[in-house]
């Protein structure tokens, strides 16, 4: 397999909140820690040196017991060493993995950690999947494209998705055309999607270290109970957010997020509510429960886990429970990252180095074989089908088919025609334009008939390449935004090796992976 890489600008797809972070515009330094390189590593180490240890131990004690019953477990003794640290990235459950991109999310984590051992090998580094188990978006989570077919869960689901029952997937198991042995086993074996999601990302990248953390659980939650209690409180979230995204959008970028008086949810047995409050009293939306400030508080002391981040909060509780160090996101969560920063500098929690994952485009043999055919130049596929039939058309003509020369000519007549009219006749000269404006019109519309005649004439490799764009931007959409890496697995079992030597986790431009 051979690698071309494209600057993220070239490819159109990406917001300028995003680009401008990676330039390092000055503006934006106010909204990060770290700018992400190796050397810069260092100064996170030694922000996150001080990470409590009481918090190690409960991590290690909650993943000892999250991970029980599989085989070959990763050492999970070493995150009580004051050296180790994570490096972590963070996604839904979607089911079978759900786009490409969730799998290059998790290649890009456990580079990195790789790549930070070499550099300073007198640390340890740990990648850490964060499980977006109590997120409740089950319309989110419950489809997946496999090999030009959609496959979705079915049925109406409530309350955070880590806790739904994955046998139900065993109807949509029985309808691949290749029976993946890997999900059957953890949907089928498992009674928490939450489960069965560990019991996947551990059969695919425990080898490589991996650790997939489940943060619904008490004894974690309680380490973020003085934030709980604060949002319920003080609602300081709101108001740093607020003053945050005032600055941002000044710039004009646009935080990606919405704020609320309290960012949290009330998470019980198929419901996770927001909790408002209403003169005084506290209630969970769309049920009877409602709670004195006392009474809220005193369930928070007693029950933490029945409080969930919401997306404001989320990666607050995520570094304090974790040594963390680096959060590797896509091309809109960075963004959002960045207009947390303040609630971090108020509850003085180190803020991480935000590293954007490795994009990429996977290209088949054939495929390639294909644009060498056409000629085509990978770039080129990025534009819209408008562009790219026009571009390819002029670029593989044989005939002339601009009319600029003569346009150019004829405007040239016509400003004599004009000077020599308004010399007999000075009102004569709007007349003279409008007749110029409309001839010049004539002339665009003859040029345009031109070219759609040419593209009549090469109609057939046209059509072979607006075939190959479809395949590789699927649903108008980005090939890893859409396909299911199966798509690839099934009949490549190296496809996740390729990634690994593809992929280098502080090389933030576009990848084209092709298979040759």
């Amino acid at each position: 397999m051979s690698l071309q890489s494209l600057d993220l600008r070239r490819t159109g797809q990406f917001p300028a909140f995003l680009l401008d972070y990676l330039d390092g515009k000055t503006e934006l330094k106010e909204f990060y820690s770290i700018y992400p390189t190796l050397e810069n590593a260092k100064e996170a180490i030694l922000r996150k040196k001080d990470f409590d240890p009481e918090k190690r131990k409960t991590l290690v004690d909650v993943l000892t017991r999250q991970y029980k019953g599989l085989p070959d477990l990763p050492d999970f003794s070493a995150l009580l060493d004051e050296n180790t640290f994570t490096v972590t990235t963070g996604h839904q459950l979607n089911i079978f993995t759900g786009p490409l991109y969730v799998v290059y999310k998790i290649v890009t984590t456990i580079n990195l950690a790789q790549a930070l051992k070499k550099a300073y090998p007198e640390y340890n580094f740990v990648p850490v999947y964060w499980m977006a188990s109590e997120d409740h978006d089950f319309e989110e989570i419950a489809s997946f494209h496999l090999f030009g077919q959609t496959h979705k869960w079915a049925g109406e689901h409530k309350g955070a998705v880590g806790r739904l029952d994955p046998r139900e997937l065993e109807s949509i198991i029985k309808q691949l055309p290749s029976k993946p042995l890997l999900f059957a086993k953890a949907y089928l074996e498992n009674s928490t999607l939450a489960d069965a999601a560990r019991c996947y990302m551990h059969e695919l990248f425990g080898q490589y270290g991996l650790i997939s953390v489940d943060a619904d659980h008490t004894d974690l939650k309680r380490h973020f109970l003085r934030v709980i209690k604060d949002e319920l409180t003080q609602s300081s979230s709101e108001k740093i957010f607020t003053e945050t995204a005032a600055k941002l959008e000044k710039l004009g970028y646009d935080p990606g997020l919405h704020v609320r008086e309290i960012n949290l949810f009330y998470l019980d047995t198929n419901l996770r509510e927001r909790i408002v409050k209403e003169d005084g009293i506290y209630k969970v939306l769309n049920t009877e429960l409602t709670f004195t400030e006392e009474e809220i508080l005193d369930l928070a002391e007693k029950s933490p886990e029945m409080f969930s981040p919401n997306v404001i909060l989320r990666p607050l509780y995520e570094e304090i429970i974790l040594p963390n160090l680096a959060y590797i996101g896509g091309p809109s969560e960075l963004p959002y990252w960045m207009s947390l920063k303040g609630i971090f500098d108020y509850h003085n929690v180190p803020y991480p180095m935000l590293i954007p994952r490795n994009f990429a485009m996977y290209v088949t043999n054939e495929q390639v074989k294909k644009a060498k055919k056409l000629k085509v130049d990978w770039e080129e596929l990025f534009k819209d089908e408008f562009s790219l039939r026009r571009n390819y058309v002029l670029q593989n003509t044989t005939n002339k088919l601009s009319l600029q020369f003569q346009k150019d000519a004829f405007r040239k007549i016509m400003d004599e025609i004009v000077a020599q009219a308004v010399q007999v006749d000075p009102t004569m000269k709007g007349a003279v334009e409008a007749e110029h404006t409309r001839l010049c019109n004539s002339l665009q519309k003859l040029e345009k008939r031109i070219i759609k005649a040419e593209e009549h004439n090469q109609e057939s490799n046209i059509s072979q390449l607006l075939n190959l764009k479809n395949k590789l931007f699927p649903g108008r959409s980005a090939q890893e935004r859409y396909d299911n890496f199966l798509n690839f697995y099934i009949n490549d079992p190296e496809f996740i090796q390729k990634l690994f030597r593809a992929f280098d986790p502080l090389d933030f431009r576009y990848n084209i992976l092709l298979e040759e």
